[in-house]
């Protein structure tokens, strides 16, 4: 570890925590519908689309309305796409003349796109058309980022309304989000990449001539606009297979730093924007403070097993630290820092190969995951499903106080106990199960390249990405197979919609329920303790479910490094 490296953590923790505040006051001012300065070029846009699908922005949906709403709008996505893959032959702007995608590739990449997990089981320069790209995929890089913050502010308008029956409108806040937030936003860091030496062509390729005077081919496409949302709406999905590894999509540090920042930034400004819809804007920073703890430990510990190395490699005279799969642009501490954001916000890009890390530095961004979505968390799904793990926190806090549990004025029961524990449930009997059955039928066993506990980590880090709607991956899993597309789009769905029910029903139950005056028997839900209990419930029922899974995998791969032996 170096000082260099720890400044580098230094520094985009300070720029992050000084974003907060603004990205907050600008997300709440849409939660509440207000206008802002871009209604003026944007607001005519806004309402041209509501009159030409004869939408009322001002109809109040209850819980059951909204969801349906969003459901079917979200499986019409991932329907066109699917069409647009399977038709890619026929279709313009293909100037590689790329066939149709197979229907288990295209089956699983509609789901992932569609899901905000962006998990690819192909190489986007070899497979995808510039009109795949730009319609198939970055689509839903807007909409379902848009979907993630509009069920967040839906969940936010629980908390603070009283007595009342709606928890807003869909088509308002996913038009509103996508027209006065992503695509302003977007813009910006587009033009920024594109200076910074990002390709925005539709052309698909180019000639060159190299240092040794051979002819290399180099694969172009729009991939700065791509680019912006990915990192932004934490989406993930690369142009190309490297991924932000690749000069093309990320080709400085000061590229690198933003897309860090860029990926923390709409997650980190719902905190603020939640405590500014309860009325008390520390509610939001002590979710924050337990979310940033958990994220800049996840980093110490990375940054420090990625800095200490391989002991096998250093007894064979090979000292420093692992170096491999990283790029040398970026180094150690760039690339684990990089890694837990990722893996920390749901997003799934990566500047560097998680394979490639030594067992426990590998372990952390797969253990962020596994968490529940909960460490930043993607846009929106970040923030709601954090506050399920408080809802079951201030339970258990009421139960010690021995009265009934109280959070932001609404008092918490069965219902949205039971509701809450059902969504996050959904988490561990998916990827344990599923990581079960591939792990010992012939279709699942042919994907990891790697033996013995390191390949149990590939089949495992896979199903804990899709269902945790991630998409980066341990790049020693073949998983473009009809085996693996197929159970991965399926976990990928039930990650995504299986914990959005019955988190909207909670927040329409909450919505209905009056205020209840905080009083002396109340447990206090802003200071350093309620972020320990908050922590501390994160790890004991997101963390320690997966325990064993992980001694079979990274613990026990760490273990054999240490004894010489390596897989």
């Amino acid at each position: 570890m170096t000082f260099q490296g720890w400044l580098l953590i230094a520094v985009f923790t300070g720029i992050l925590l000084a974003l907060v505040k603004p990205i907050g006051l600008w997300l709440f001012a849409l939660y509440e519908g207000r206008r802002t300065p871009l209604h003026v070029l944007l607001g005519p846009v806004e309402r041209g689309f509501y009159r030409l699908s004869g939408i009322d922005p001002d109809e109040d949906q209850s819980w059951r309305r909204y969801a349906v709403h969003m459901l079917i709008f979200n499986a019409a996505l991932m329907l066109l796409t699917y069409a647009v893959l399977r038709a890619q032959a026929l279709l313009p702007l293909n100037p590689l003349g790329f066939g149709a995608v197979s229907e288990h590739l295209a089956f699983n990449t509609a789901i992932s796109f569609g899901a905000n997990t962006n998990w690819q089981s192909y190489a986007g320069e070899s497979t995808m058309s510039n009109l795949s790209q730009m319609l198939g995929l970055t689509i839903h890089n807007f909409l379902s980022a848009a979907t993630g913050i509009a069920l967040a502010f839906a969940l936010f308008r629980g908390f603070a309304r009283r007595s009342a029956t709606g928890i807003g409108n869909f088509w308002a806040d996913v038009t509103r989000v996508t027209l006065y937030l992503l695509l302003p936003l977007s813009i910006v860091l587009a033009v920024f990449y594109i200076a910074s030496g990002v390709p925005q062509t539709l052309a698909g390729s180019v000639d060159i001539a190299t240092l040794e005077g051979a002819k290399q081919t180099l694969a172009l496409g729009p991939v700065a606009s791509q680019e912006a949302i990915k990192m932004l709406g934490t989406n993930g999905g690369g142009f190309f297979n490297a991924n932000s590894a690749h000069p093309f999509e990320n080709p400085t540090a000061l590229t690198d730093l933003v897309q860090m920042l860029s990926i923390f930034a709409i997650g980190v400004g719902l905190t603020y924007c939640f405590g500014k819809a309860v009325g008390n804007t520390r509610q939001g920073w002590a979710i924050l403070a337990a979310m940033m703890t958990l994220f800049l430990a996840g980093t110490t510990i990375a940054y420090w097993q990625e800095a200490a190395g391989n002991p096998v490699l250093h007894g064979l005279g090979l000292p420093g630290g692992n170096m491999e799969g990283k790029e040398v642009r970026f180094g150690i501490a760039a690339s684990s820092l990089f890694s837990v954001i990722t893996t920390a916000a749901s997003c799934g890009a990566v500047n560097a190969m998680h394979d490639s890390f030594t067992a426990l530095g590998g372990m952390i961004p797969l253990f962020n995951m596994q968490l529940g979505e909960v460490v930043i968390g993607g846009v929106g799904a970040g923030i709601y499903g954090f506050l399920l793990f408080a809802i079951l926190a201030v339970f258990v806090a009421g139960l010690m106080v021995g009265r009934t549990p109280e959070y932001v004025g609404k008092k918490i029961e069965s219902r949205e106990v039971k509701l809450s524990v059902l969504a996050i449930a959904v988490l561990p009997l998916c990827i344990l199960g599923m990581s079960a059955v591939a792990s010992i039928i012939p279709a699942g066993l042919a994907g990891p390249l790697n033996k013995g506990p390191h390949g149990f980590s590939e089949i495992l880090y896979a199903f804990t990405s899709a269902v945790a709607n991630n998409g980066s991956a341990f790049a020693g899993l073949t998983a473009n197979t009809p085996f693996y597309n197929g159970m991965l789009g399926v976990a990928m769905w039930i990650g995504r919609f299986f914990i959005i029910i019955p988190m909207l029903a909670v927040a329409g139950g909450l919505a209905a329920k009056k205020h209840t005056p905080e009083s002396a028997g109340s447990f206090p839900t802003t200071g350093l303790l309620w972020t320990g209990l908050l922590i501390g419930i994160v790890l004991i029922v997101g963390g320690l479910t997966f325990l064993p899974s992980l001694a079979l995998g990274p613990i026990a791969d760490h273990l054999a490094m240490i004894r010489g032996q390596l897989f």
